[in-house]
């Protein structure tokens, strides 16, 4: 697969930023710069589309999806190729100014010579909170995913959803699992939908996982609290999800976890993939 940089593989990577205008202060641009990112998918952007472009800089298409709420949310799809077609939301008019997905059609060239459609999604799904309004919101979000990955397989050839997905899908996704099978993140409902996402229903991959193995992790998220970071008590609820012929061409994916806990320019780590088709 080349992209415009014409090099034999496609780097995507995701990272929820917590702030994007935060990040660049933190060092974000001495990760980015040097990473040789194709494709680049944030969130938790929390800032207007002047702020992004001017940030980011030259040499980026940006497809950005402002949240309505001032200072929440916001997600966007950076590429250097320009992509063949864009759109906002995931479908539901209920989400259509929250900031929490955004879409991009990328046409890619194999080793051979043979063209494709890519269909990226930078996703947010809400953090929830069991048993209130905001886990609703949650819920129902999750139900059109269920609608909406079906749909994106059979739009394009090779479809992805990257982004922070709020949910610790397994025992391995979270260092303290037991202490959390009760909190938003962790809840047994929410779980059930990944299961049918990475199941036979659905039948989308969890690229990371693919890769990494029955690992505890590779996490990409720990809390600002006490020494989470430093004891890598963390939780991986960042993923790439691909259809199963992308999946297959994944073959690299990294957490760039930073060095140190005042060196990180988010509370999330980017995740790298880079695939070859």
């Amino acid at each position: 697969m080349t992209s415009a940089l014409k090099k034999d593989y496609l780097r995507i990577a995701s990272v929820n930023v917590n702030g994007l205008r935060a990040a660049y202060k933190k060092g974000m641009s001495a990760w980015l710069e040097p990473r040789e990112v194709d494709i680049l998918c944030l969130q938790e952007v929390r800032a207007p589309d002047a702020v992004v472009r001017e940030l980011l800089g030259e040499g980026w298409h940006i497809l950005h999806a402002e949240a309505e709420a001032k200072g929440r949310a916001g997600v966007a799809i950076a590429s250097r190729s320009e992509p063949v077609a864009t759109r906002s939301g995931i479908g539901d008019d209920y989400f259509a100014t929250t900031g929490r997905w955004v879409e991009a059609d990328f046409y890619v060239t194999d080793t051979a010579g043979q063209t494709s459609q890519l269909t990226v999604a930078s996703a947010y799904v809400h953090s929830g909170e069991a048993g209130t309004p905001k886990q609703d919101d949650k819920f129902r979000f999750l139900d059109v995913m269920s609608t909406r990955l079906p749909e994106l397989a059979k739009h394009s050839d090779h479809a992805l959803v990257v982004g922070d997905l709020n949910v610790g899908h397994t025992e391995l996704d979270i260092r303290n699992w037991k202490g959390n099978v009760k909190r938003a993140g962790f809840l047994p409902e929410e779980r059930a939908y990944f299961d049918r996402f990475f199941g036979e229903e659905i039948g989308w991959k969890d690229v990371h996982r693919g890769l990494a193995g029955n690992v505890d992790g590779p996490y990409t998220w720990w809390s600002q609290r006490g020494k989470a970071f430093d004891a890598d008590t963390g939780w991986r609820i960042d993923y790439h999800m691909a259809t199963p012929g992308l999946a297959a061409a994944a073959f690299s994916a990294v957490v760039d976890r930073a060095a140190s806990w005042d060196t990180r320019f988010s509370d999330h780590a980017p995740l790298v993939v880079d695939y070859r088709l």
